[in-house]
Formats: structure tokens, sequence, C-alpha cells
């Protein structure tokens, strides 16, 4: 058998990131077994469907990489095959039309509601032969009064559900447009969809779908069920919890890789491994080692993962990234020094590329002063003539490098009989205009000779300022 997975999103709001952990286990089981991946866009929800959703759908698959080989499909340019499904389950007798106004079936309800019943259609309709004059029908199907339906899912074992307990669903509304049971039905079965890999919250919806796959002759295809992704706080995973759409993580400043790295690890572990790449994860992940129970989002352990990666990419894969990112804060890459070299430099202290780049923002444009907390505490007369003398070793430095840079610091200090750190402090607070940056040798480095001096030039001003205002 052909493995053919799909991932078919409604284009009704932003790709959720629950959506790209299911699209990741679809898009894995289908390259793991050189199977194929479809992407169907499932947009018959005509008033909440926009080409704004389809198009941040799309952007998102292509930013983490999740290929697909067939596709897009859209559903509302297949009405064709539900038309024709419909009436072969109309001829056949599993379906039929409905009159009923919503206004009665509402009735109908509460009245179940009120006796203490489960609200559902009573099948009034089911052997109605003429029309309702002024009432556009919708199209029903008729659920097996009895019996059972045995799901036999992956993730979830055998399942057993009793038609007793499903009512006869609409598959077509009354202005023609199929719902979702149905057209999935039909879609899977066109496109010879395998596997259907979903969330477990689509658990309750299979048996309706398996009723009409068996009567229409369609093959049935294999379930997975996923675990759903909560918050930390065991919740429904929603933006009080971080980020839920998939592109802010991009304009966060996150890989690809890591997020996906961290997705795949939410409801799937292979021993204690934490880390892998993406052929890691083709050749490991299986379904059958997916948990049963819901997953939960926890930022922190994503921050770190997007940490072990930045630290392990090769520097001129992040250029890019970090580029985009220095542009989106107003600054311009080529007005500091290598990229290569600002993430060499700060990639062991950022979470993501958005951070480096923020932590970074002094390589790239000058300041009017240094943080004044940070100058006043650091800044002080007491350090004017060692400062003074360094500043004029650095001046007659031939190479500008770290190494010469922590030689003219070193030696400075120890003519003035003072720790390392009582200089570089200062330095640091001149240079990058605050307290934190990586070594003060590479961060002198990376700002330049010109511009280091320039900026040194000015916090000894500031510290003769304020040694005349004390005396």
């Amino acid at each position: 058998m052909t493995v053919k997975t799909r991932f078919a999103p409604s284009p009704t709001g932003f790709l959720h990131i629950g959506g790209v952990r299911t699209a990741l286990f679809c898009w894995l089981y289908a390259r793991q077994h050189d199977g194929v991946f479809v992407l169907r866009i499932e947009d018959t929800d005509r008033e909440r469907s926009t080409q704004e959703s389809v198009d941040a759908i799309l952007d998102g698959m292509q930013w983490v990489g999740l290929d697909w080989d067939e596709g897009p499909f859209y559903q509302t340019q297949r009405y064709d095959l539900y038309n024709a499904a419909k009436e072969e389950l109309l001829a056949n007798g599993h379906a039929y039309h409905c009159y009923c106004t919503p206004e009665e079936v509402e009735a109908m309800r509460a009245a179940q509601i009120a006796g203490g019943e489960n609200p559902r259609y009573d099948g009034r309709c089911r052997n109605r032969t003429e029309p309702r004059e002024g009432v556009d029908p919708v199209v029903r199907f008729r659920t097996p009064d009895a019996g059972e339906v045995l799901v036999k899912d992956l993730v979830h074992g055998d399942v057993v559900f009793n038609n007793a307990d499903l009512d006869d669903l609409i598959i077509v509304r009354s202005d023609g447009h199929p719902t979702y049971h149905f057209s999935v039905v039909v879609d899977d079965a066109d496109m010879g969809i395998s596997h259907v890999i979903r969330g477990d919250d689509h658990l309750k919806n299979t048996p309706r779908q398996l009723n009409i796959v068996d009567a229409l002759g369609y093959e049935r295809p294999v379930y997975a069920h996923l675990p759903m992704i909560l918050g930390a706080d065991g919740a429904r995973l929603s933006k009080r919890h971080g980020a839920v759409n998939v592109l802010e993580y991009r304009e966060e400043g996150y890989l690809p890789e890591a997020l996906l790295n961290y997705l795949a690890r939410l409801g799937w572990s292979h021993g204690d491994q934490e880390l892998f790449s993406r052929q890691e994860l083709i050749e490991l992940f299986q379904l059958d080692s997916v948990n049963r129970s819901a997953a939960r989002f926890d930022a922190d352990k994503l921050a770190w993962v997007s940490q072990q990666y930045i630290m392990q990419e090769p520097a001129e894969a992040l250029v890019p990234v970090l580029a985009t990112q220095l542009e989106k804060q107003g600054l311009e890459p080529a007005a500091g020094p290598p990229l290569a070299a600002v993430v060499e430099a700060y990639r062991e202290r950022a979470v993501t590329l958005r951070e480096l780049a923020e932590s970074a923002w002094y390589l790239f444009r000058d300041f009017d002063a240094p943080d004044a907390a940070a100058a006043k505490k650091h800044l002080r007369p007491v350090v004017a003539k060692p400062l003074q003398a360094l500043r004029e070793r650095l001046a007659e430095l031939s190479h500008w490098d770290r190494g010469a840079v922590h030689g003219a610091i070193d030696a400075t200090a120890g003519e003035f009989e003072l720790a390392f750190g009582k200089l570089g402090q200062p330095l640091r607070v001149a240079l990058a205009g605050g307290s934190v940056s990586p070594p003060i040798d590479i961060t002198a480095e990376l700002v330049g000779r010109d511009r280091g001096l320039a900026r040194l030039d000015r916090a000894l001003a500031i510290i003769a300022k304020r040694a005349a205002a004390a005396g």
C-alpha cells in the first residue's frame, strides 16, 4: 500500500501551532514510508474562509519546510464530486431530504433537553416523500439504526461507538454547500488517502464519517488521532499561553527547525533524546509511540531547544535570519561588523535571533550617551586616568583584534594595579552603551577601531564633566 497522508486546515484564521504539529506528524509518516503528503484547504465555510488565511497557511507551511507533494487542493473547486456522491446516497437510500426549518429543529432539541434526553435530530423526515413548499431542504445522512462502529486507531487502539447514539447528520446544507463530515470523506477517498492523522478532538467524528465511507463503498483509511496540546496550566492552548500563530515564531526570530523539533516532542518521544535532525525525525518517528494523553506546551523548554539550535547551527546559516531581524529594528546590517562574527559572539546568550539582534544593536547604530544607570555606576572620575591611558594604548595598536585589545587592557590594568574587570567594565559601558555584552575584548573587536575610540572619547568627556561638577 502506498502511504498517503494529508493536512487539511480550514482557512478561517492563522496557522495554529497545533496544526503545525499535526502537519509535521503527517509529513514525517509520509516521508518515512516514501509516501505522498497532500495539502488540502477545506474552505467550504464560505462566510469565515478568507484568502488572507489561505496565504497565512501557505506561508507558514513554507517557512517550517513541510513541503507537500500534491496540492494545495481547494474544496470549493470540488463541488462536482460532492454532488455526485450526494446523488448516489440519495439514490441508494442512505440519505434523504429534510424539510425541517432551523426553528423546528431548535424546538425539537429544546424539548429533548427539557425531558432529560440528549438533543438530536429525531428523524421525522426520514420517510417523507413530498417536498415542503417554501423550504429549501438540507440533505441528511441516514445513520444505521443499530449496530456499532469500530474505529481502529493507531494511537487510541480500538474504540467502539454505538450507532444508536448518533443522529442523522446534515451532509449538504440548504444552500448546496457540503458539510465538513461529508466533504472530508469524499476527498479522502478521491485522493487515495491511506492514513488520516489528525487531532483527537476529531475522534468523535470518525464513526459518523465511517458510516458514510461504508455507504459509498469506499475503502476505510487508517486513523491516528493525536493528543491535544494544552497550556502549562492544563487549559486549551491559547494566546494567553504565548504565541499560537506559527508565523509569530518567525517574527520572534525562532529557527523553523528548532520549532519543529520541539513540536515533534509534544506527544511523541524516542527514549530520552531531546534534539533531532530532520532526517532523524523521519527515521525514528512512529505513530504507535505517540502518547494518548494531552501534551503540555512549555515555553521555557521551547526556549532551551531554540538556544541549542542557535549554538549548533553554522554561523553563516544564521546570517540571513539575523539580517532580517536587524532590518525589522530599523538597523542596517551593512553598518556593522560581519554578521557571522556577531552570531559567534552572541550565540551562547541568545534564545532567538530577534533577541540576538536586540542585544547587538550598538554594533549597527551609534548612541548619544550610554545608559544613565550604567554610566553612573562605572564611568566615575576614579577611572579617568586608567581609561585615558587605555585609550592611548588602543590608539597605538597596529591590529585591532580581540587579542591585541585584551593585551592593552591587561597591560593598563597592571600599570594602575587594577583587576582586569575594574577597567574592562567602564570600557564596556563606553563601547556598548550598557553593562552587558560579550567578553570586552570581543566587544571591542566588533565595535571597531574608529567607532570604538570615538565612543571612548565620549565616555572620558562624561567622566570629566562629572569630576568638574563634583569639584
